[in-house]
């Protein structure tokens, strides 16, 4: 491998790392806006409700992040093979899946909402506001599915800069209706709320101007430029393979969320003191993840691009690469959170119960970028590769053979228990990915 090859793909993932890292950063960043705005109100049990709340809707958009997987893997792979037709059929067929789930959600509100805070427990005070957040975020989801397949379309079609602006754009109306509807009008959670829910559909107007762009075509044009693919949306002979590869993800994501969920809930039963501490500590690790998904996104565009092109030379090149920018990225992040942790606790919340109790747990956070730095690379390389039920078993392994059974001999050690569990969870993905790629790389290249 030449060096002048080493060169141009360093810039050319740099080129999609660096504006998703920018832009997924505001995305945690708002996160935790949220947390500091609502940890600065008088009860512990605000921060609790919104965490528990914020858990309740993002299951579904976790869970429906199948959508954005499978759309810019699909999409990348059509932008190495420069089939135009299937470029319109993958973002066509993502819209109209995405809407029809989130209309249903919709629909089926009240018993998800129920049956959500029956299981999650928490005090009163938790239940009451958690269940005012969730009533008027559930609304949004038509929007935030449908965001999700246009993030992923535009990742895949190498629009790094789009994709950016839309997160960054999004992110920045979100936070000014936060501190206005909070701090201005004093409407406490749900301010929240109504700022979020507003923000998903000024996303859904930017992201299909965003498309409009990509395609060359007038906005106005464009739902009929995407209505072209209608012969062939559901399509048995093409839609089963899409829903074959989206299955695999799901799975994979639905066990992901089991854990996250598993971890906010657990913290509720344990006290409100602690699922504050841990609402704290959950979005230092969306900052981590957010962060390095960047890396793995330009990986996915990458990777896909190569597979379309049927150029394993150019999958190795682009995997190897990505991993060791991957690696950096960790350290940098392990060693921001080393110097800066006990600070950002504090700008999140003044009850000194809760920064006192989050601050103990601090040493999980500085280890997890390490730690789990591979699993977001490699789950970006079988993104690409739309090797979905490999994902889906690495992830079947590490929720069941490791994350449950080390909280069930840990439980002991209370909180200290689920933090240990998670980190040999995040561990136990990596190295069951890596060892599938390593041993199969040359089968992946050539399919």
């Amino acid at each position: 491998m030449t060096a002048s090859k080493q060169q141009q793909e360093r810039k050319a993932l740099f080129a999609l790392a660096i504006p998703m890292i920018l832009s997924n950063i505001t995305v945690p960043l708002l996160g935790l806006v949220d947390t500091g705005v609502i940890g600065h109100l008088p009860e512990a049990y605000f921060l609790g409700a919104t965490a528990v709340g914020a858990m309740i809707i993002t299951f579904i958009t976790w869970f429906c992040g199948f959508l954005r997987m499978s759309t810019s893997g699909l999409a990348a792979q059509a932008y190495g093979s420069e089939d135009r037709q299937q470029i319109l059929l993958v973002l066509s067929r993502g819209l109209v899946v995405a809407f029809i789930i989130g209309l249903l959600m919709i629909v089926l509100q009240t018993p998800y909402i129920n049956a959500s805070l029956w299981l999650s427990g928490g005090s009163e005070q938790v239940q009451f506001y958690a269940r005012q957040y969730t009533e008027i975020r559930i609304w949004g989801f038509p929007a935030a599915l449908a965001n999700l397949v246009i993030l992923g379309w535009l990742l895949g079609l190498h629009k790094a800069k789009f994709a950016m602006w839309l997160l960054i754009v999004t992110n920045v109306v979100n936070l000014s209706l936060d501190l206005l509807f909070v701090l201005g009008f004093n409407w406490q959670i749900m301010g929240i709320a109504v700022a979020t829910l507003i923000a998903e559909y000024s996303s859904l107007i930017l992201g299909l101007y965003f498309v409009a762009k990509t395609l060359n075509v007038h906005h106005k044009d464009l739902i009929k430029t995407l209505a072209k693919t209608k012969n062939t949306l559901f399509n048995k002979v093409s839609f089963s393979p899409y829903l074959k590869l989206n299955r695999d993800i799901v799975i994979r994501t639905l066990c992901l969320e089991i854990c996250f969920v598993f971890i906010t809930f657990q913290g509720a039963r344990l006290g409100d003191t602690v699922v504050a501490a841990n609402a704290i500590l959950l979005n230092f690790l969306l900052l981590i993840s957010f962060g390095l998904d960047g890396i793995a996104y330009g990986a996915e565009a990458r990777v896909g691009r190569a597979k379309g092109a049927k150029d394993s030379s150019a999958l190795s090149l682009a995997v190897n690469t990505a991993l060791k920018y991957n690696f950096m990225f960790a350290i940098i992040y392990s060693l921001f959170f080393y110097l800066f942790g006990l600070e950002f606790i504090k700008l999140l919340s003044d009850i000194p119960e809760v920064v006192a109790y989050a601050s103990e747990f601090l040493p999980w956070i500085v280890a997890l970028p390490v730690l789990a730095c591979w699993c977001y690379l490699y789950d970006g390389v079988y993104i690409g590769l739309t090797e979905a039920a490999v994902m889906r078993n690495s992830m079947l392994v590490s929720t069941f053979a490791f994350f449950f059974p080390c909280w069930f001999i840990l439980q002991g050690y209370g909180n200290h228990g689920i933090w240990a569990a998670f980190c040999l969870f995040m561990m136990a993905r990596g190295i069951t990915l890596f060892y599938h790629f390593h041993n199969n790389k040359d089968r992946l290249g050539k399919n």
